[in-house]
């Protein structure tokens, strides 16, 4: 996706006042000290000097803290619109047999992603406090949307006519102090409030979200076609769902791209030759690093797939940086698959048809 594609649609939905995090933050304690908003470009600036954020807006350092926290809230907050008014993703609840009462997780995708899509693209983040459609959110603070979320990888699937699912292994428990609780600057009783959390069904863990949405929904879909894009400990979660759904996903993932993967082969794997084997054949790792974009790096894992560099040292810059690398690495994938595939089709002769054409 070109910058100006977002930047566009974001630029419009801002003038028609429709999206702003400044009016999420509106009516929050932390109104006067998080006066600001994402500009046209997408980048975090004050409202009124339009310098970066500043941290330290505070003199205790416990309240400059929370201020941190309570913009990530809204920013959370933010760009779940933007995945839903900006890239039109539709928010998926799990379970599906939740009560009505029961804490849910979420995750988002596309129209028609399960059902009419032949390619099928999965985005499953690195683990932190951040959420559904982000790759890092400090990224998301110094560098801008156009960094620091995933917009543009699913603005990129949606643009070659896939399918896409972004997962929200983040999304693990549920806070039973309010909202306005959590965000408060009152600290009385913090210890004990913070142990009233209780965990999500079947999202208790990253691993755990990742699973269901693969059984419920990824491995029922009709892509036959489906590529993951891992960063950090979601390259983990990928070969963990790799090891308990070998054949489910050696048949159905056409590819994955890691992005400084948490995983390690070797000991995810076990002794498994047949698992090793499809990893060192069908992924790629993009690596931060001081070698230029797509040079090859070397592995310090014995089993490895093949390393290349992101083009850069900022672990959270890795994946914008090496965007268009991975999609070129998915697009030219696919159509070795296709050839693959097509080769193996049996091979109709012309010469019994002919005769029959030359006899009317």
């Amino acid at each position: 996706m070109m910058m100006a594609d977002f930047t566009g649609a974001h630029t419009r939905l801002q003038m028609q006042h429709e999206l702003s995090l400044r009016k999420l933050i509106e009516g929050s304690e932390y109104q006067e000290g998080l006066n600001y908003d994402f500009n046209i470009k997408g980048e975090l600036r004050h409202l009124d000097t339009n310098e970066l954020f500043v941290f330290n807006y505070y003199n205790v350092h416990e309240y400059n803290h929370k201020r941190y926290q309570a913009l990530g809230h809204f920013i959370n907050q933010y760009v779940y619109e933007l995945l839903e008014r900006v890239c039109m993703l539709q928010k998926v609840y799990i379970p599906s047999d939740a009560t009505e009462d029961e804490p849910r997780s979420f995750f988002f995708m596309s129209k028609n992603a399960l059902t009419s899509s032949s390619r099928l693209t999965v985005l499953l983040q690195d683990r932190g406090v951040f959420c559904a459609g982000q790759w890092g959110q400090r990224i998301i603070v110094s560098e801008g949307l156009e960094c620091g979320t995933q917009i543009p990888f699913i603005k990129k699937a949606l643009q070659s006519h896939g399918g896409v699912i972004v997962l929200n292994p983040n999304d693990n428990f549920i806070d039973l102090k309010t909202e306005k609780e959590r965000l408060s600057f009152s600290t009385k009783e913090e210890s004990l409030t913070s142990m009233q959390s209780i965990p999500k069904r079947y999202s208790s863990s990253p691993e755990e979200h990742t699973m269901y949405v693969w059984d419920h929904f990824i491995s029922k879909s009709k892509a036959k076609n489906v590529a993951f894009i891992a960063h950090g400990y979601g390259g983990l979660v990928f070969v963990d769902l790799l090891v308990q759904r070998k054949r489910e996903v050696m048949n159905k993932v056409y590819c994955v791209a890691f992005i400084d993967s948490m995983h390690n082969i070797e000991h995810q794997t076990g002794s498994d030759p047949q698992t090793q084997e499809w990893i060192q054949k069908y992924c790629c790792e993009w690596v931060s690093n001081t070698k230029p974009l797509d040079k090859a790096v070397h592995s310090l894992m014995k089993i490895n797939c093949p390393t290349l560099s992101a083009g850069t040292k900022n672990y959270g810059l890795a994946p914008s940086c090496c965007l268009r690398s991975i999609f070129k690495y998915l697009k030219s994938t696919l159509e070795k698959t296709n050839r693959t595939a097509f080769t193996r089709l049996p091979v109709a002769t012309r010469s019994r048809t002919s005769k029959k054409t030359c006899t009317k």
